[in-house]
Formats: C-alpha cells, structure tokens, sequence
C-alpha cells in the first residue's frame, strides 16, 4: 500500500487539505495522515502540490512528431510516453479523415496497444481505445480533414470495429445519418459525437434524441450560434445531457466563451486538446492526413489559411479553463479527468480519486506544471 501526504486532494467535487491519499493499483480512499504513516509501506510527500486525478484526452491525433494516422505502433507509443509530462494518464488516439483500409489497419494496431498499455511496465499513458474523427462527415464542414476520404455513414464498416473505437465524429445529417446512429446506440457501446457538420438546430436536436451524446471541438466544423438559427452550437449547448469538448488553447474558442461554457454545461464540459503530430515540437511545416500545414505560435492552418488542430498541452489547457472561467482548480480538472472519461464511458474506473478507480494520479503546483505522473498505482513519470 502507498500513500501521498502533505498535498491538496482534488476530488471532484471538492478540494481536501490535512489528508492523504491511499492506493495500491486502485485508489483505496483519503484517510487521516497519521493513519496513512501507520498503513502504508511507501509514503510520497507532495509539498503542497496538487493531488490530482490523471487527465484523460480523449481526442487527440499526434504529439512530438508521432500521429496516430501514420499506422505505426511506435509512433503511438512515443505519443503515450511524451503525454506523461502533461500529466495524461490515459487517452483515445484518434484518427484523421483517412483511406478505409488505413482506418481498419489503425484499429488491429490499437487493439494490440491496448492491450500493451495495460501492463504494469507500459511507459507511457494508457490506451482506452480510440476516437474515429470521420469519415463519416459532411464535406462542407471538413475543416482540415481530406474530403478525398469522406464516406457516406454506413454503420456495417464499423460494427466489426466496435470493440476499440471508443468515441467516433460523424455528420448525422448526412444520407443514412438516422441509421448509422440508431444502429451503433443500439448494437455497440461507442459513445457517438456530432462534428464536421453542417446540420441544423433541429437536426441537431433529432441526432440527440436517437443517441448522439457529444459534441465534437465545439464551436468548430459545425453551423454556428444565431438568433434565429441555433445551429448545432445551440442545440449542444442547451442539452444537458450532451457532453461538449472545448479546445482550450484560447485560439479555437475566444477565452471570454469559457465562462459561459462553463456555467451552462457544468460536469458535461470536456477539456481536449485535438493536439497534432505539432505538438510539443518547433514551428514549420508539418504533414496531417496527406496535407501539409503550418505550425507558427500557438496556430496550426493548412495551407490555404484553414485552421487545423492544435499544439495545446493538456494540462496547461486546464491552467486556461482555471484562469479564464474564473473557477476552482478542482472544477478544471475534473473538466479533464471525470467529465472527459464520463464522456467515452470510462468513468467507472476512470477520472477520479474515488475509491476502487484506478491509480491514476498526478502531482502538480499552481500553475499546472506536472511533478510526478503515476497510471494504475505505478509512478511513470517524475519531473
């Protein structure tokens, strides 16, 4: 048994101070500090820090060079490895609007990383599946995705794939829209987003009755807030039982939206990052999905001026929701650890310090900056 004294405990609802937390490779509970020294056979001291659940991306496509859609197991694994500074302690690789048989190529690769991540030696964060960002999408609303490689829904090519995506993007105002959701809410457990997506309020409205449960990068790729017409934004906005990413980084959503995002989605708001193969690397040019774009600051574009993913790192992305909603850190964390994994049905086991979860912690100060990452009981990453 192990224990963290001397920190500040997020729990999700809350922020404990003068308590420890126990864990082997789940969380066993927050107890008494005298009786966390009496109980625990390895005792970490957090000088104040942070005790905070592992964040869990669930959108994201590349980072340090590697992205998800190149098909090669080494390049995610580098990805899980390099996520640990960030304090990701699990996370979904998603995949780009790509060819078919690259898709499926991705998916046996991701069933055997699983499967590697779940062991005690994995250096690195923990797969929990993937998230399929198209192809099922709607050409106008592609944003950087290849609209060489856009397919019409059809839920036959991704029943036999149910068991590892996690999260799939689609357009439901598509032709077969209505069918492929009703079929995967019905036969598998893949939590399905609207995103690259040109329907209407009403639209909107009508997916969500049949099994949409999120919105994809809210606010982009997808018809916007009017007055007269509410558009996918609205409808997302003003259903409480959607889940609807935010991309933190203060450039694909204005900073002065993250209090209303806050305060009208609560425990439904999901931090990702939509981070590109970019991330964490200089600017230039850079290649997503068969097409070159442009790193410079915090900006990713294609070429012609189309805004494409980003370079945020996860864990700063909660400094920004923390500094620009004006909230407790507790709240932004959880909007990166709980409501994240809640919104892929993970929750169960991940997200929180809850007893009987896994052992997913993170150290860090103020300012977000990650001291020590530890997934499933096991430190794997110490600044």
């Amino acid at each position: 048994m192990k224990a963290i004294v001397n920190g500040r405990i997020l729990m999700p609802d809350t922020e404990i101070r003068g308590k420890a937390l126990l864990y082997d490779e789940k969380i066993i509970g927050v107890v008494d500090e005298a009786a966390a020294r009496a109980q625990a056979d390895e005792i970490m001291d957090a000088q104040g820090l942070y005790i905070a659940p592992g964040l869990v991306d669930t959108h994201i496509h590349g980072y340090q060079g590697a992205d998800v859609s190149d098909d090669d197991p080494d390049g995610v694994r580098n990805m899980a490895r390099g996520l640990l500074e960030n304090g990701v302690t699990s996370f979904l690789p998603t995949t780009l609007t790509v060819d078919w048989d690259t898709l499926e190529s991705i998916c046996c690769s991701l069933r055997q990383l699983r499967q590697e991540s779940e062991q005690p030696g994995f250096m690195g964060a923990q797969i929990l599946g993937m998230h399929m960002e198209g192809p099922f999408i709607n050409p106008s609303k592609k944003g950087a995705q290849n609209e060489n490689y856009i397919l019409k829904p059809d839920a036959a090519k991704v029943l036999p794939l149910a068991d590892i995506i996690r999260v799939i993007t689609c357009a439901p105002e598509m032709e077969g829209g209505d069918a492929f959701v009703s079929t995967l809410k019905k036969e598998t457990d893949i939590c399905i987003s609207i995103g690259h997506t040109g329907a209407s309020f009403d639209q909107a409205q009508a997916a969500f009755r049949l099994g949409v449960s999120r919105s994809t990068h809210t606010f982009n790729a997808m018809t916007p807030l009017m007055h007269r017409d509410p558009g996918v934004v609205g409808a997302a906005l003003t259903d409480d039982s959607v889940y609807c990413e935010l991309i933190p980084d203060t450039f694909h959503v204005n900073k002065a939206l993250f209090p209303l995002m806050h305060r009208m989605k609560g425990d439904h708001l999901v931090l990702i990052t939509d981070a590109l193969r970019s991330a964490g690397m200089p600017d230039g040019e850079y290649e997503n999905g068969g097409q070159v774009f442009v790193l410079k600051g915090i900006e990713c574009r294609l070429l012609d001026g189309t805004i494409a993913g980003s370079v945020l790192r996860f864990n700063h992305g909660v400094k920004n929701l923390r500094d620009h909603a004006c909230i407790p850190m507790h709240q932004a964390v959880r909007a990166a650890s709980l409501n994240a994994a809640a919104s892929a049905g993970v929750d169960s086991f991940k997200g929180s310090l809850t007893p009987g979860k896994d052992a997913d912690i993170i150290l860090m100060d103020e300012d977000c900056e990650v001291y020590k990452t530890i997934v499933r009981g096991v430190c794997k990453y110490t600044k």
